[in-house]
């Protein structure tokens, strides 16, 4: 026998195989990030509360500016209020709200005081726009009216001043238009004429208006209904006041309003003719809130004239009679 062919020896050449243990799953993985988690909040909320600090030192440097450019010292306590520094009480938030502060807690008697005062503030700011805006608009319509006169159209147009601005209603039948036509007629034009001077120097938009009273166009003529109509009437204004008075194209506008805004109801003997007109609107400037007060504006004013003339018509029957 061969003395290698013990059975307890592995063949020549052949290496036993090493013993392989399992891997195990590590089930504590998660508190790598979990705890990377906690680092990266731990950091971003030393960075707030290091953002929230007043810089005691830039502070004081702004307060002394403030001091000599306003005489007005101010300082600054550790908790971050600001005291007045000669009474020693915090400076108060001033808000305009009727119930409460800036900081949630019940307005003061000085916050109130404070936020009436604003509110008042502003309503008189916004009724002197409306008084200077409504001022132009008044001065434009005596021109107007001038002009008119001048031309020997007096009765050609009337005039309003309400929300939009001024409005000058020109009468379609028998000014501008013949009935159920959007051909200006001569009367037309010299009403036109006499108002685009005045309407060009103006600085205001301009928005033209065409409307038609409540009677059906005929039937198979060459309105299909009021809002055609209307609405070529009111560019046929337009063009002429640009392509021949002059007024800038940019500053004009027109629409077409059907019967839909009428002056007086059908009961009025004259809805015919007063309803069927062309508006020339000469827009306001001024903001909505300031165009709102116009209409108040218009009625005092034709109050305060109405009654002056009265007044004076009573004095010329008291002088006249004995």
């Amino acid at each position: 026998m061969s003395r290698n062919s013990g059975h307890g020896h592995a063949p020549k050449g052949r290496r036993p195989k090493k013993h392989e243990e399992e891997e195990h799953e590590n089930h504590e993985r998660w508190l790598v990030s979990y705890a990377d988690m906690l680092t990266l909040l731990f950091a971003l909320f030393v960075v707030l509360f290091a953002m929230s600090q007043v810089d005691v030192t830039k502070f004081n440097s702004f307060a002394e500016g403030l001091q000599e450019g306003f005489g007005a010292p101010v300082t600054i306590l550790s908790d971050g209020a600001v005291l007045d520094a000669q009474s020693q009480t915090p400076l108060q938030p001033v808000q305009v709200a009727e119930d409460a502060a800036i900081d949630g807690t019940a307005q003061t008697d000085a916050e109130k005081a404070a936020a009436a005062e604003a509110a008042a503030q502003q309503a008189q700011q916004t009724a002197a726009e409306a008084k200077a805006a409504y001022d132009q608009l008044s001065q434009a319509e005596q021109a107007l009216q001038q002009a008119l006169a001048a031309a020997g159209q007096s009765g050609a147009a009337q005039f309003v001043i309400d929300e939009r601005g001024l409005v000058v209603h020109v009468v379609s039948d028998p000014v501008l238009f013949a009935p159920e036509s959007a051909a200006l007629l001569d009367s037309g034009a010299t009403v036109l004429d006499a108002l685009a001077p005045t309407i060009a120097r103006l600085p205001n938009q301009v928005r033209v208006e065409g409307h038609a009273n409540s009677l059906p166009v005929t039937k198979g003529g060459p309105w299909p209904s009021n809002w055609e109509l209307s609405a070529v009437r009111a560019t046929t204004v337009l063009r002429h006041l640009s392509e021949a008075d002059g007024v800038p194209e940019d500053r004009l506008s027109a629409a077409g309003y059907g019967s839909t805004r009428p002056l007086v109801p059908d009961s009025d003997p004259s809805y015919v003719t007063v309803n069927r007109r062309v508006d020339i609107v000469v827009v306001s400037t001024a903001s909505a809130d300031a165009n709102a007060l116009l209409p108040g504006i218009e009625a005092a004013a034709q109050g305060t004239t109405s009654t002056t003339t009265a007044s004076q018509d009573d004095h010329d029957s008291e002088g006249g009679h004995p």
